[in-house]
Formats: C-alpha cells, sequence, structure tokens
C-alpha cells in the first residue's frame, strides 16, 4: 500500500468495516487513519485484525495519550516496548505524543495536564523525549496542547518553547489548530500570532477538531470536547496556516458524539481540498 497521506480520521471501532472498504483512489485518494496505540496495546484478538485490514488500504498514524512526556517520571520501559510492537508491525507514517504529563507513581489520570515553560521543564521534557525516541526508534511528532488555566512563571512563550524542545531533540512538532484557537480564546491571545510564529519546517501533522463552551463559565471557558464538527473560525486559522507552510497530513478527530462515516468523511474531504488548494497555490 503505497498511499500518500493527505487528510484523515481518526478511526472508531463502529467505523471499522467502512473504514477498512474505504477505497484509497478516487474521492478517497489520501485518506489516512490515526488511532490511539494505548486502544491497541494487545497480543491479538479482533481489534487487531481490523487494524491490519485498515493498514492494508490505507496509511496509519499513531497518536499516543500515555507517555507522560512532560511528568516527574521516566518514560515507563513496558509502555514504550508495547507501543514500538505496533510501529513495527504497522509502521505508521507519523507517531505523536503532547507536551503534558499523565501519570506519577504508578497512577494514570485521564486528563492531560499542563506544565510551566521553564528551563528545568525544558530539560526535562528534552530527556523524556530522547528516550521515547530512542526506544520506539522513530522521531516523534509533539502536539501543542489546549489551555484552560493561566499558569505562573512561564520562561518560554509556547511556540519558542515547543521549537526549542524540537532543536534539541529532533522531534517534530504535531499543530492542532483547535487546541490553539481554544487556548488562544481562554488566555487573551491571537490565535493568528501563534500560528505565524510556528517554524514551518517542524509542522509534520496537523490536528482538526471541534469545540464547545464550557456547561458553567459558558463561551469565556471553551473546552476542546472533540465532540462537534470543526467551527468555522478553525477552518480559517486553518487555511491560513496552509497557506503560509504548505500542505501537511491533517486529521479530523471526533472522540464523543460520533456521527455516521459518511458526516465525517465529508469534514475530511474540506480539509483535503484545503491541501489540495494548497498545493496548487
Amino acid at each position: 500500500m503505497t498511499c500518500v497521506p493527505i487528510a484523515g480520521l481518526g478511526l472508531k471501532p463502529q467505523h471499522y468495516a467502512e473504514a477498512a472498504a474505504c477505497p484509497a483512489v478516487g474521492a478517497q485518494a489520501g485518506l489516512w487513519f490515526e488511532v490511539h496505540p494505548e486502544n491497541y496495546m494487545v497480543d491479538g484478538g479482533p481489534r487487531l485484525s481490523w487494524l491490519d485490514a485498515v493498514r492494508g488500504s490505507h496509511p496509519l498514524s499513531l497518536h499516543g495519550v500515555g507517555l507522560s512526556l512532560a511528568g516527574d517520571e521516566r518514560p515507563d520501559p513496558a509502555h514504550l516496548a508495547r507501543f514500538r510492537a505496533l510501529i513495527d508491525r504497522y509502521e505508521p507514517f507519523a507517531v505523536s505524543e503532547h507536551l503534558a504529563w499523565s501519570r506519577r507513581g504508578g497512577v494514570y489520570h485521564p486528563d492531560l495536564l499542563p506544565i510551566p515553560r521553564t528551563a528545568e521543564m525544558l530539560r526535562l521534557v528534552c530527556d523524556h523525549i530522547d528516550e521515547a525516541q530512542s526506544a520506539l526508534g522513530r522521531a516523534l511528532l509533539i502536539e501543542n496542547p489546549a489551555a484552560y488555566l493561566a499558569l505562573a512563571n512561564h520562561d518560554w512563550g509556547e511556540v519558542e518553547f515547543l521549537s526549542e524542545i524540537a532543536r534539541r531533540t529532533g522531534c517534530g512538532l504535531l499543530v492542532d489548530v483547535n487546541n490553539v484557537h481554544v487556548s488562544a480564546s481562554n488566555m487573551g491571545f491571537p490565535a493568528e500570532v501563534w500560528l505565524d510564529a510556528v517554524p514551518a519546517g517542524l509542522i509534520g501533522e496537523v490536528h482538526l477538531a471541534g469545540h464547545r463552551p464550557d456547561p458553567v463559565q459558558g463561551a469565556g471557558l471553551l473546552i476542546d470536547s472533540h465532540d462537534t464538527p470543526v467551527a468555522e473560525v478553525v477552518w480559517s486559522l486553518y487555511e491560513r496556516l496552509v497557506r503560509r507552510v504548505g500542505p501537511r497530513p491533517t486529521l479530523v478527530e471526533r472522540d464523543g458524539d460520533i456521527p455516521d462515516f459518511d458526516v465525517l468523511l465529508a469534514e475530511q474531504a474540506r480539509a483535503a481540498g484545503v491541501l489540495m488548494a494548497g498545493v496548487a497555490a
């Protein structure tokens, strides 16, 4: 399978059969799928069989949520070994993780928790990324998080911090445009300035997703909920980014209130259209 990844979708169990049957030509040329490796770290069974079937016709990307690269503990060697087994089996075109922490004292938290952008944290994150990349045999793409609470004592701006991590470790960046918009709205800075500043050469993948107002705080606090269509403001920011940096493999994420497969394909087609327009330009 030699399909070049253009625009993709997060693969959900209810869509396995449709995803495997979706042609890799015509309207779906360049379609790819992304999964969280933590959902497939098993020795066998139906999940791996379905993933084998999808991988037979479409590229895959592995998007980790459990390495806790910004935690104060080293990455879990057993987790890295299981992750590496999936990489070796499915040969994903991209492997990514988050700039966040989620594990301490053997306890995993169900959130990607924020960090201060300090010199000490920079050294710790880079050490953990170096260790993870060595164990996985692949360069990682690191995703910018959504911000909900202003942390004090940052030494670095977010783009500068991410760029320095990439410079020190050789990793790339996964730019989540929805996270940029959510953070900009919550923290009070222009999303356009963030997107105009991120170095084009570091961007290996882009994510798009939906958000919603917090049920208590309302529009004053946006939540990166992944349970709504991509908002028009996020589409506009995405188009701006592509005009500047050129096409990058782009994923449409939906993790809640998941619609029919053809509804997600329509969003994927819109992202593909933006990317192809960028190629033509």
